[in-house]
């Protein structure tokens, strides 16, 4: 990547770690494995990354997740990601992973949080990067699943942060996983939810009431409802939008009719994140650079944004402050 200006200093917030798997990893743990692809190439497999909906998505998303089987394994795709995400001037990751993903095709939840945590123990010194890691449930999967995962997940609690919530939207409302979510909150845990995306505004409403989410994870839909917005202005919840996956889902038609404007216009506390990167066209400065040319935001408006993500981070209030000065100096977007 080469820019101008080094990037703007950033916390990522909306980031899945199966999401930044390129194409030459997936062939090297491929062969490390003794699995096969159907792709021919490198090549083949990227021009395999364009659909149509969320649904074309999750299909090759899920299906080259085969590829993840040790510590080793995901340890090797946390430090790929945390070297690109350097790179785009990240500072501080909020990392999302998907255990349901892995232990149905026999891979213990442990292989899964010790392999993450091997690379993000090492973040900080090797990258400079402070990191925190949120469990995901499916939401197409049952509310019986997630609830056997999270216990599941009870001996590697110190290691997590928070929970959310991903997967096909449509059709499994945040009502579903009321009672994995209050056992996750007993437990002190954070709570995020993707909600708003392909799903109405009323999942956004669910996932405030009745799962006590302290940031939504995408949300662009909340503009079609003015009171819903004017909630969200009023408590200051946190909106993690990925403006390069709203459009190569299909949630935005083109990048020059995103609300992101509008949403900053009304007072909501967005962020700008990546989200699946590998997948849908870029990283988080890609992102940065993406909305700045295709919405014509300025400097101000971009240092807004690298505020943003880190005043609706879960970091302690002295290492906010910290990064904050540091966007604060940052002089070019």
């Amino acid at each position: 990547m080469t820019t101008a200006h080094p990037p703007v200093p950033k916390a990522e917030l909306h980031l899945h770690i199966e999401g930044t798997l390129e194409p030459e990893l997936a062939f090297a743990l491929a062969a490390r494995n003794g699995i096969a692809l159907p792709y021919a190439s490198e090549d083949e497999l990227r021009r395999a990354y364009s659909f149509s909906d969320l649904q074309s998505f999750l299909n090759l998303y899920y299906a080259l997740m085969a590829v993840l089987r040790t510590e080793e394994d995901f340890a090797d795709l946390a430090h790929a990601y945390l070297a690109r995400a350097k790179e785009q001037g990240v500072r501080h990751a909020e990392i999302f992973f998907d255990p349901q993903a892995h232990t149905s095709r026999g891979v213990p939840i442990g292989t899964v949080i010790e392999g993450l945590g091997r690379a993000l123990d090492a973040a900080q010194e090797t990258y400079g990067i402070s990191t925190r890691l949120i469990m995901c449930f499916l939401r197409d999967e049952s509310a019986e699943s997630a609830l056997e995962t999270f216990e599941a997940a009870r001996p590697y609690l110190d290691r997590i942060t928070a929970v959310g919530l991903d997967s096909a939207e449509v059709g499994n409302p945040p009502s579903k996983f009321r009672e994995v979510y209050a056992r996750a909150r007993e437990a002190g845990l954070k709570c995020v939810a993707h909600a708003g995306e392909e799903g109405p505004p009323a999942y956004v409403w669910e996932a405030l009431d009745l799962l006590g989410v302290d940031r939504v994870d995408h949300g662009v839909r909340c503009m079609e409802d003015p009171e819903l917005v004017a909630r969200l202005v009023a408590e200051q919840i946190p909106l993690t939008v990925c403006p390069l996956s709203n459009v190569r889902l299909r949630v935005i038609d083109d990048l020059a009719d995103h609300p992101l404007p509008a949403m900053l216009d009304a007072g909501l506390l967005v962020t700008v994140n990546s989200d699946d990167p590998a997948y849908f066209g870029g990283y988080a400065h890609d992102n940065f650079t993406a909305v700045r040319d295709a919405l014509g935001l300025d400097e101000d408006t971009l240092r807004t944004l690298a505020r943003n993500s880190f005043r609706a981070s879960f970091l302690d209030e002295e290492t906010r402050a910290a990064y904050l000065e540091e966007v604060d100096a940052h002089r070019g977007a």
